[in-house]
């Protein structure tokens, strides 16, 4: 049974830095790319990071680019975001996902619910 569960968020002032976490179970990096994504109220969803499988390679949103880092862990099973220098444009619940595909500038979500987490609440403000 393949579980994700999020962890990490939380209040900080714009330019501070929040690292989220990723649990996951019932599957390997190994062999399945995960991603984060997030959505914002009155917004759509958004891909924001991807790793792919066996944590080759990573790909990334234009707006998190060079502020973002998400690695992965198939020992510890974890998949981390390390978010920097974060911004107002940047409060929304940020959600990981077992995905379907990886690409060079993105991945594929889920059409499978069971496939995402619960997600964690990041807010932005002074």
């Amino acid at each position: 049974q393949v579980q994700l569960v999020e962890s990490g968020g939380g209040l900080v002032q714009p330019g501070g830095s929040l690292l989220l976490s990723c649990a996951y179970s019932g599957f390997s990096l190994d062999d399945d790319p995960v991603g984060w994504f997030r959505q914002a109220p009155g917004k759509e969803r958004e891909g924001v990071a991807c790793i792919s499988r066996s944590a080759i390679a990573t790909n990334y949103a234009d707006s998190v680019k060079g502020r973002f880092t998400i690695s992965g862990d198939n020992r510890k099973k974890t998949v981390n975001l390390q978010m920097t220098s974060l911004k107002p444009e940047d409060p929304a619940i940020y959600y990981c996902a077992k995905v379907s595909a990886f690409y060079a500038t993105g991945c594929l979500p889920p059409a499978t619910q069971a496939y995402w987490g619960q997600g964690t609440q990041v807010t932005v403000s002074s």
